[in-house]
Formats: C-alpha cells, structure tokens, sequence
C-alpha cells in the first residue's frame, strides 16, 4: 500500500509551510503499510520552543487554508512536540533534543521515506516564475 495522493498533497502544503518558517530535517514517511489511521508522517525540527510553535502555527494555518480539518492538536503548551493530526496527515514538529530522544525515524524505519526536497522546491521555482 502506499500514500494516498491527498496525502502527498497535504504533505507538500504542510512542507512548504514548515521551510517557511525555518524548520529544519523535514522527513516524510510512507506510513499507509502498518497504520490504519494515516498514511504519512511529516517530522519537522525546531530549534526553539518558540520556533516549533511557529512553525505548528503556520502548517495548520496553510492545511486549513488548503481545505484540511485538523482531527486534533496536541503538545501546544510546552512547545517542544506539537502533533497536528489531520487524518491521512500526521505532522510532528519536535525541539531538536526531543526529536532525538523520541527517534520516531527509528521506530518506523521499515517504512519508506518520502522526498520533501522536491516538494519545497517546486515551490520555490513556482515563486521565482
């Protein structure tokens, strides 16, 4: 099974918002094989507290603008994971130490990454056009 195209397209609103706002280690992971409830994780690194609430900020302001409904939010009030579940989406904004200390990467390493990079760009070339 692999990621729904919905999926991919929340995924790449939710990526551009993400390098919009300075996150950092953006990974997409094709989770659709072992999950019953989404299709990707999007992992984002912050570099502050501040940053990542800024960042959840503004990948949730970006999906609803593109139609998304949030399912749920959870890690506001600390600011150092905030999870925004928008069904076929999962976005994981982590301070840098608690990305390393959780290594989600590491737990669903048998599923297969998706590329951001590309994502961003297309972007990017889309603005400079």
């Amino acid at each position: 099974m692999t990621a729904s195209s919905h999926a991919l397209e929340l995924t790449a609103v939710a990526a551009r918002a993400a390098d919009a706002k300075g996150g950092e280690d953006l990974v997409a992971l094709d989770v659709s094989g072992p999950t019953p409830f989404a299709d990707v994780f999007l992992l984002v690194t912050g570099t502050s507290e501040r940053q990542v609430l800024a960042i959840s900020d503004e990948v949730q302001d970006r999906l609803v603008e593109a139609g998304a409904k949030a399912a749920r939010r959870e890690g506001r009030e600390n600011g150092r994971w905030v999870l925004l579940d928008f069904g076929d989406l999962v976005v994981h904004v982590f301070h840098r130490e608690d990305r390393m200390y959780y290594g989600l990467e590491r737990l669903w390493l048998d599923c297969p990454v998706i590329p951001v990079e590309p994502m961003v760009q297309a972007s990017a070339t889309d603005a400079s056009q």
